[in-house]
């Protein structure tokens, strides 16, 4: 054989192990090797009812915790993972560049270094139940290494805060804010607003002076996506050391974010108050890491974000992206200008902890007292009710607390200590309602000003607090539904909570009235005959919903200058603009529905493995759906998910129902949980919510110890 010849399989043979090696799949066996807490370490019970939703008992909180992780686990593993390690800042190492913004975000805002100095300041005991829920994961994981991600292994207590101290800023956000900033033009801050609600939340309470036979009743209805690292889960905790919840938390919290225990019940709705500020620094010209405060030159603190990044199979790139500290928090620097971002809650830890303190109260005291910790939640509006009667509303956030003298709406100046808040306004001087004699609260990402019925006087609260005045569809039917209702009975309230009814002031509504307001070529004439028969309700069987909708998902798709969040903004589209977006639904509508005018629930649907049934609802409505628009369908993506109604009843029991839009099993398409609620779901129902131990017991699916 001639040289050239050997020379060739020789590297062939080489490049066949190469690829061999880099294609392999990669385990994570040796990582979860000898993992799990040793046998005896936790006393701790999973039992799971006939839907699949687990009841976890636990001798102490700590074991409780440590069984909550297991079942999770068991039903939503990967997406445990995939929030510790975005918390991390790792989750380019799995899944590609595509992630790396993510783990900058996290190098920035200094989470590692956040987590390790606030972690001894949370309490012994809190820090006992974080690493017994992360001992839950290891041991779900060392009996399951082909599930396992490789390089995350084992987790500690303090990725269980990490995620979050990492998650938390999304939610009145704070990446869009930065993200903003890495545009070519500098944006306009001041003309931002508040967010665009998206998705949007429900929270209502009624008292014994409202309801029909003295019930005091919580309706629990943020909307989240239906899947991912914020989708509820369902789960109910007990331990003998008092610890009795049941409501529902995002993968990778030992602790439930929202429901009721015995004594008292809330739940969250997403507001908008000013956390955020961006601070123009005064950078010296001839050195770029001095930025001049008060006439004194100091230096930025001037670092590198080591980000390791996926490419294909084995192989991985490293790079580092700078990262900046001043005086007033992490800093940007572009073309256009040198900014600091000071925000809500930065440097905190205490939320695990305080939702905690929430999860064991048993008087309104108490429960206000966690919340009244500055150093968890940085924001959401909160409606509360207890078996007292007791109804409440707060409009909660750690906002900061501005010297009012500066304009705080948008480039904030960098160049004084007096622009560098340090505390924030306190608890009592936040917009509160509490046991209204109008015998209701509700709110829906609405203004917190008409969150009860005599309302709140704006002039009250200073500006740079930065409160929301506007309404939803959702804020306006809840209103007109309650004000009409002077006696509200449990099914009255499931009504309003389903409600499919546009207000006629609500922004599909006055889309539709501009266009009927217009002239138009005839060929759209079956069209706005159609616009004109629409009732404004978005029934299963209704026929023109499905077209306004589209007429709406046309607008966003094509970045028409209005805002969904502003009711008024559908009377600045133009003719044209409309007109565009008006034949786009029709097409689209014709085309895959074979006409304008189906039937709404053959438009939006919910699909789940093989299951695709059909809807009412849709987006901004107190039954709400929110989906993308492909192929003539509405295909559900978030909105309503899990929905809770609590009833404290005269007596002082509790009793509450439910219902999930998919099931217990987040993942494992195999299991009768996977989308076994999801036809309940559909036909507006909820089911019952067992949380006495016979009750549990009279509806057993399921009883063991985490790994027997």
């Amino acid at each position: 054989m001639s040289s050239w010849k050997k020379w060739l399989l020789s590297t062939a043979g080489v490049l066949i192990v190469v690829a061999a090696w880099l294609f392999w799949p990669e385990s994570a066996a040796g990582d979860v090797d000898g993992i799990a807490p040793a046998p005896g370490t936790y006393d701790t019970i999973i039992r799971r009812d006939s839907y699949g939703v687990p009841h976890i008992w636990g001798a102490t909180d700590a074991d409780a915790a440590y069984g909550l992780a297991f079942a999770h686990a068991e039903d939503d593993f990967l997406t445990i993972q995939q929030t510790a390690l975005a918390a991390r800042g790792k989750l380019a190492s799995v899944y590609g560049p595509d992630s790396a913004p993510v783990d900058y975000f996290v190098q920035l805002l200094r989470i590692p270094q956040t987590v390790e100095a606030g972690w001894p300041q949370l309490s012994p005991e809190i820090r006992a139940i974080c690493e017994a829920y992360a001992d839950g994961i290891n041991h779900y994981a060392q009996l399951h290494p082909d599930e396992a991600l490789v390089g995350l292994f084992p987790m500690s207590g303090r990725d269980i805060v990490a995620g979050f101290t990492q998650k938390v800023p999304l939610f009145f956000g704070l990446e869009a804010t930065i993200g903003s900033l890495f545009e070519e033009e500098r944006p306009d801050l001041s003309a931002a607003g508040s967010p665009a609600v998206r998705y949007g939340s429900n929270v209502f309470a009624v008292s014994p002076n409202r309801s029909a036979s003295g019930e005091t009743m919580l309706v629990s209805n943020s909307h989240q996506p239906w899947t991912g690292p914020v989708a509820w889960y369902e789960a109910h905790i007990t331990s003998d050391e008092g610890w009795d919840m049941t409501g529902a938390m995002f993968p990778g919290m030992p602790v439930l974010a929202l429901g009721h225990n015995r004594d008292l019940a809330w739940s969250f709705t997403v507001n908008h108050p000013d956390l955020i500020d961006v601070y123009e620094l005064d950078i010296d010209p001839g050195d770029s890491d001095r930025y001049r405060v008060d006439g004194e030159w100091l230096t930025l603190e001037v670092g590198e974000a080591p980000i390791e990044v996926r490419l294909m199979g084995r192989l991985r790139w490293d790079f580092s992206q700078e990262v900046l500290w001043s005086i007033y928090g992490p800093v940007v620097r572009r073309d256009h200008g040198t900014y600091a971002i000071r925000y809500a809650g930065m440097g905190e830890t205490g939320l695990v902890e305080q939702l905690f303190e929430m999860n064991k109260a048993t008087t309104f005291k108490e429960w206000e007292a966690a919340l009244d910790r500055q150093d968890g939640l940085p924001s959401f509006s909160i409606g509360y009710a207890d078996r007292t009667g007791k109804i409440a509303y707060v409009y909660h956030g750690l906002i900061p607390d501005r010297d009012p003298g500066y304009d705080w709406s948008g480039y904030v100046p960098g160049n004084t200590r007096e622009t560098l808040w340090d505390g924030y306004v306190p608890l009592d001087r936040l917009p509160w309602v509490v046991d209204p004699a109008g015998g209701f609260i509700q709110n829906s990402n609405s203004t917190p000003f008409t969150a009860g019925p005599e309302g709140l006087d704006p002039l009250d609260y200073p500006a740079f607090m930065g409160v929301e005045d506007q309404e939803t569809n959702r804020s306006l039917r809840s209103l007109e539904l309650f004000t009409a209702d002077e006696s509200i009975t449990p099914a009255e309230l499931k009504a309003i909570k389903w409600d499919v009814t546009y207000d006629e002031d609500s922004l599909p509504a006055l889309l539709v009235d501009r266009i009927l307001g217009s002239e138009w070529a005839t060929d759209l004439d079956a069209a706005l005959d159609l616009l004109a028969s629409w009732d404004r309700e978005a029934d299963p069987d209704d026929p023109a919903t499905g077209l306004v909708i589209m007429l709406l998902a046309q607008l966003l798709e094509r970045d028409v200058d209005f805002d969904p969040s502003q009711m008024g903004s559908a009377l600045d589209v133009g003719d044209t603009e409309l007109e565009v977006a008006l034949r786009a639904a029709v097409a689209s509508l014709d085309e895959n529905q074979g006409s304008i005018a189906p039937k709404w629930s053959e438009v939006n649907r919910l699909v789940r493995g093989d299951l695709d049934i059909g809807l009412g609802g849709g987006p901004d409505l107190l039954h709400a759906v929110y989906g993308d628009m492909g192929d003539g369908r509405f295909e559900g993506i978030a909105g309503d998910a899990y929905v809770l109604i609590v009833t404290f009843n005269p007596d002082g029991s509790v009793t509450s129902e439910a219902v999930h839009q998919f099931g217990s099993a987040v993942l494992d398409g195999d299991s009768p949980h996977f989308a076994d609620q999801a036809t309940i779901f559909a036909e507006r129902r909820l089911r019952p919510v067992w949380f006495n131990e016979s009750d549990i017991l009279a509806n057993l699916e399921s009883e063991y110890r985490p790994g027997e």
